[in-house]
């Protein structure tokens, strides 16, 4: 708890203490940390001298918040009416085939994380899908196959 105690003074520097700050100081931890630990929001708190069942709350509310650990690539699977009108559905469980791992799960090696999300507003190309910050839309069964399957290199030629 103390090493965390010291990075949370750290993330916590830049900010006055006012209960006014809550988001953006969550936005901070999650930033730094990856995500926020019940302990993290705790001391939150405890900084912008607010009852903890508001940082909670504000945090449970928010779909920019999350609570455990994510991986590397953070894959978000649109899930809105266009979306789910032109094949979302069959773009999730391809992806979850490829990665092997379910919607809401996180892959053992932390490479993954697979999400469904409400929508990510490019209904113009859907189905479509996030990739951390890349946009990947007009989808199929073979386009998400050569998303996630790297080519081998050709040693001849390094391509």
């Amino acid at each position: 708890m103390l090493v965390m105690k010291e990075k949370l003074d750290i993330i916590l520097s830049s900010f006055s203490g006012e209960g006014r700050e809550l988001i953006p100081v969550l936005q901070k931890i999650q930033e730094e940390m990856g995500y926020l630990s019940p302990e993290a929001m705790l001391y939150a708190a405890e900084f912008l001298k607010i009852p903890p069942s508001n940082v909670f709350g504000v945090a449970s509310f928010y779909e920019q918040f999350r609570f455990s650990p994510v991986g590397k690539k953070i894959v978000m699977v649109c899930q809105g009416t266009a979306c789910h009108v032109k094949g979302a559905e069959k773009v999730m469980n391809e992806i979850s085939r490829h990665i092997g791992i379910k919607e809401g799960q996180t892959r053992e090696d932390m490479e993954y994380t697979l999400k469904g999300v409400a929508c990510i507003g490019c209904c113009a190309l859907a189905p479509c899908i996030t990739i951390n910050d890349d946009v990947h839309g007009r989808l199929t069964p073979k386009l998400i196959e050569k998303i996630f399957i790297k080519k081998p290199v050709n040693k001849k030629t390094n391509e």
